[in-house]
């Protein structure tokens, strides 16, 4: 089974507000996150990384979407 992604990402307030703790150097770890609600699209669409240890980081591409709404 396949996961449907839109032709576009449009983020939402919250993702890109986890974004930006991400690329400030905030540790976020997967109990955090879900405790968070965290979104998962960010993942899914490889703006975050999940490490070995559960603690999410931010991608070049999520560092380039932070970019563009900063616009």
């Amino acid at each position: 089974m396949t996961t449907y992604h839109a032709p576009h990402f449009d983020p939402t307030v919250d993702e890109i507000e986890t974004l930006k703790q991400l690329e400030m150097g905030q540790v976020i770890t997967l109990p955090h996150a879900l405790k968070d609600h965290v979104s998962g699209r960010l993942l899914e669409w490889g703006f975050i990384t999940k490490g070995s240890g559960g603690e999410l980081a931010i991608t070049p591409s999520g560092r380039q979407l932070i970019r563009r709404q900063d616009n």
